[in-house]
């Protein structure tokens, strides 16, 4: 489990395309410190498994089914990606609960600087709409954030965050251009609650 802190802004330095596969080496100092064989880290997000690790740079394997469905098969040598190691028992939670699985991908609609912060618009896919409200979590690449608005415009949904300085210098957000792909994780603890009362009430309908 992941909690959305962003901890380093690492970088792809190898990609090695295989039969329905890739092979990332990833640049990523401070999350390869403790790192051992097996060990979870989120890249943009999601949750991979380390395979080896030397000087800093470890590797990882992505399946078809993980190319297919997160932001990832668009990476090349060169990329950077926002790097989390899996959270200590015994550690900060600073953010949300953030499995690492991503459930769609859009695209960075607008962006609007001001003085003091920017905002970002992504675009929401019509099936998480309903785990979206404002003021709640979304994970956008990895990065815990608070969803500061939520609309339509041409029958596409959306959902804005507002970004300080900080998550601009820390994360690839700051990075991002009107067009960039985006992996989103909406709040699980809203996916579960519609799954349990969605229960219940089948369960009252059928008089158990």
């Amino acid at each position: 489990m992941f909690t959305g802190i962003v901890e380093e802004r690492g970088e792809i330095v190898a990609r090695e395309d295989l039969d329905q596969a890739a092979r990332f080496s990833i640049r990523g100092p401070l999350v390869t410190s403790d790192a051992s064989y097996g060990d979870s880290i989120a890249v943009n997000g999601v949750c991979l498994t380390v395979v080896e690790h030397v000087d800093g740079v470890f590797t990882v394997d992505v399946m078809a089914e993980t190319l297919q469905r997160s932001s990832l098969a668009e990476l090349a040598a060169g990329a950077p990606v926002n790097l989390e190691r899996a959270m200590a028992a015994d550690g900060r939670f600073g953010g949300h609960i953030v499995q690492g699985h991503v459930d769609g991908v859009r695209t960075v609609l607008a962006i609007s600087p001001t003085p003091n912060w920017t905002v970002v618009r992504v675009g929401l896919p019509a099936d998480l709409e309903r785990y979206v409200v404002e003021k709640g979590s979304i994970t956008l690449d990895g990065t815990s954030l608070t969803v500061s608005a939520i609309g339509h415009e041409n029958d596409q949904a959306w959902l804005e965050v507002s970004l300080i300085p900080t998550t601009l210098a820390e994360t690839t957000l700051g990075l991002a251009q009107v067009g960039t792909p985006v992996n989103l994780e909406v709040d699980v603890i809203a996916k579960y609650v519609e799954r349990l009362t969605g229960a219940g009430i089948a369960r009252q309908e059928k008089g158990e």
